[in-house]
């Protein structure tokens, strides 16, 4: 019996030992077509996965739980025929390596987010996406390079001889065409085009008053509607709602036909800017996308150049003289949401004469001791909590029960993926190439490690003595306070999504603080409303962010009768 059972072992090991190893392999190999017309290439190459069919992989790439997989690598002087390979080692999100990827079927797609060369006038050269007309948006910025989406297997021992060849190129973006009410202008700047090293153009959507042809006499007041990039002038309809629309579930804000609702609120804009007693006025919304975003914030900065004395000294005068707006600081007023709340609020604070007031609506962080839930001067590290045990991530989106989506560290990755040097076109990458100083590779310098969340303090410095708003107006009140009375006015849900009004909170007790002169505006919170909420307490959040173009009206007529001056026409743009 022992005699069976070792000739049984020794055959079994002879079978084992003749089996083939077979080793892992986490490799997918790119190459671009030689149809493309181009010879050589930089930019940032991104591979995606995804196991959800409903859409090409490019555009499920989030910061949220529904989103699928990338990776990312730089590539500079990228020939044709040349094939780069994607293994374990190159950074991805959510899975840091490909040897992550849990088996399964997956959509494979790679796309190059191009990169030009900038010589810029500080002398440095850098490399970055230039928008092309879409708004600094990767997936889908004419001339980037694409693969169509392809079936993979993803086997327990990883991929087999996957190879993926760009051979689509995102094709321009038609120009939006001007309209009775809606007219688009653009203007070469010349402060900007001399920073840049190259020539750079902003351009803003005009809607205009009724009777705007029919009365040559009257001059208008200017409403500024801060905001991102706006492919043409949003929220204006001359039609009802097209009764053909299948309706839309809105997954934000729980509502079925939410894309129906949105045509019948811009049909009754449509009609109240056409209502007899409506004050006649200029409204604009501003296209200036940087390399680094689809909107450069409106103030000047180290890395993005003068984009505030580009777009208040030279695109709106040009705006005023084309249109009849009356030119002066006291016509003009300032007022946006999320990013163009923080610019309403930081163009009013940085050309305090040049406008008469602003209407801040869930604001990003206007005082960086609350820059969502990381305060930059105390803190560390911006992704975990401080714990002598425990490693706890700080958050970065909920909803208005508290609900987690995502954290700072799990969004810092993904922009790292989608770009390192501050290139990802993302939200934090954003804020930093506006509020830090510039790095001596060109590049912003970053306010924290990439990777690691820990806290550059000098960088935070920089920042604060420069961008964040509570501190200035508290340190420069004295020269400020005159020519800002009664012109800041702040609106926030005290559940946003970001946790932007803790930022305001702070805001709000300094404000609360003043004296010689008091600040004269107003701060005001929405129970339980989230990101977008704007100051409306009778309507929910899906509602008062489609009601940005009529609803400070009143309150900016209120400021123009307590504010204009003696010699100001108050009555040639007040015609029924």
């Amino acid at each position: 019996m022992i005699k069976q059972v070792i000739a049984v072992a020794l055959v079994l090991g002879l079978f084992i030992s003749c089996e083939k190893v077979v080793e892992p392999v986490q490799t997918i190999q790119v190459s671009f077509s030689n149809d493309i017309g181009q010879e050589s290439v930089d930019g940032r190459l991104l591979l995606m996965l995804s196991s959800d069919d409903s859409d090409e992989p490019r555009f499920q790439i989030n910061d949220g739980l529904n989103t699928q997989l990338i990776f990312g690598m730089n590539v500079e002087n990228w020939v044709q025929d040349s094939v780069l390979t994607f293994d374990e080692s190159v950074f991805g999100y959510p899975y840091e390596s490909l040897k992550d990827v849990p088996p399964g079927e997956y959509n494979v797609q790679a796309l190059l987010n191009v990169y030009e060369t900038f010589n810029l006038s500080t002398g440095h050269t850098v490399k970055l996406p230039m928008d092309n007309g879409e708004g600094q948006q990767w997936n889908k910025s004419p001339g980037n390079l694409y693969s169509k989406p392809f079936k993979i297997r993803v086997a327990s021992n990883g991929f087999e001889n996957v190879s993926v060849e760009l051979d689509q190129v995102i094709p321009p973006i038609e120009e939006p065409k001007d309209t009775e009410w809606i007219k688009h202008i653009k203007v070469k700047s010349e402060k900007l085009s001399e920073f840049w090293g190259r020539d750079i153009y902003l351009g803003a959507h005009v809607l205009l008053p009724k009777g705007f042809n029919e009365h040559p006499e009257a001059k208008y007041p200017l409403m500024v509607f801060h905001g991102h990039f706006p492919s043409d002038f949003g929220g204006f309809r001359t039609t009802p709602p097209d009764p053909n629309l299948k309706p839309e579930y809105s997954e934000r804000f729980s509502l079925e036909g939410y894309n129906i609702i949105q045509q019948q609120e811009a049909y009754d804009f449509y009609k109240r800017w056409n209502e007899p007693d409506f004050p006649r006025f200029l409204i604009i919304e501003i296209q200036h996308p940087t390399p680094y975003y689809d909107d450069s914030y409106a103030v000047n900065s180290a890395s993005q150049g003068p984009y505030g004395d580009a777009i208040t000294y030279e695109l709106i005068p040009e705006i005023e003289k084309q249109f009849r707006g009356m030119g002066e600081g006291w016509s003009r007023f300032l007022y946006g949401g999320s990013t163009g709340g923080w610019e309403a609020l930081a163009v009013q604070v940085k050309y305090p004469e040049e406008y008469n007031g602003c209407f801040a609506a869930c604001p990003d962080p206007i005082d960086f001791r609350a820059y969502t839930l990381t305060n930059i001067y105390e803190d560390k590290n911006a992704y975990y909590y401080p714990s002598a045990h425990k490693k706890l991530e700080v958050p970065s989106h909920r909803d208005y029960l508290g609900q987690i989506q995502s954290t700072l560290r799990q969004g810092n990755h993904l922009e790292l993926v989608l770009g390192d040097k501050s290139r990802s076109g993302q939200q934090w990458d954003i804020w930093e190439a506006t509020y830090s100083p510039q790095g001596k590779d060109g590049y912003p310098e970053r306010i924290w490690d990439k990777m690691t969340g820990d806290i550059n303090h000098e960088v935070a410095e920089y920042w604060k003595e420069n961008f964040d708003l509570r501190h200035i107006l508290e340190r420069d009140w004295d020269k400020l306070g005159d020519n800002l009375k009664g012109k800041i006015h702040i609106y926030c849900g005290d559940m946003d999504n970001y946790y932007l009004n803790n930022a305001v909170y702070l805001m709000e007790d300094f404000l609360e603080s003043t004296t010689d002169p008091y600040y004269e505006g107003e701060v005001k919170y929405g129970d339980r409303d989230e990101h977008c909420w704007n100051g409306d307490p009778d309507q929910p959040n899906a509602i008062t962010r489609l009601r940005y173009n009529s609803m400070y009206v009143p309150k900016i007529m209120e400021r123009i009768e307590k504010s204009a001056p003696k010699y100001a026409d108050l009555t040639s743009w007040r015609y029924k």
